[in-house]
């Protein structure tokens, strides 16, 4: 699940994908356009810019600037600088690797396989789009997420009499359909 610390940052690296190519923005107007804490924008910078995604202007007319283009800045660059490995077990991390402890057959691992096949499927989206793609997009125009609802099924506990008025009612096929049954 992607931290508050990552979507904070996204919003802010945006927020400078907006701004004239190369002015410098300060946090605290970062912070107010887009209802986020001050301080926590301040330390999110401080690891965007050790990462190398930003550089910071000191003194008067300072602020913030992106370090390349925002077409140039992977949206996988700025969650990994944030949240760290994009897979969900150390396993299945192709920059972040740890083997298990638990684990003696890694390779017949069927969790690592299925968390291999999850991470790879972020990473092909988030490491092919960049901040300007992502600039890019209009809400207005993307299609709804897709649900897909599996059926549920649950046991009716309740007494005989009362699940009879508990029932759907039934569809009420017209009066010519009636008729032919009947007949």
């Amino acid at each position: 699940m992607l931290t508050n610390k990552a979507k904070y940052g996204l919003k802010a690296m945006l927020h400078l994908a907006e701004v004239s190519t190369g002015q410098p923005v300060l946090v605290a107007e970062i912070s107010a356009a887009n209802n986020m804490p001050k301080k926590f924008l301040d330390a999110i910078f401080g690891e965007l810019r050790t990462a190398g995604l930003v550089h910071s202007k000191k003194g008067r007319g300072g602020g913030f600037v992106l370090a390349s283009s925002p077409s140039q800045i992977t949206v996988g660059e700025i969650v990994r600088a944030l949240d760290g490995p994009l897979a969900l077990i150390a396993c299945a991390s192709t920059r972040y690797y740890r083997g298990c402890d638990d684990c003696p057959r890694e390779s017949k691992c069927r969790v690592r396989l299925m968390m291999l096949e999850v991470r790879n499927a972020i990473a092909n989206v988030l490491d092919n789009r960049s901040l300007e793609d992502m600039r890019m997009l209009v809400v207005s125009k993307m299609p709804p997420p897709r649900r897909q609802v599996k059926p549920h099924v649950v046991a009716d506990k309740a007494p005989a009499s009362k699940r009879e008025t508990q029932t759907a009612a039934k569809p009420i096929r017209p009066a010519s359909a009636r008729k032919a049954q009947r007949g």
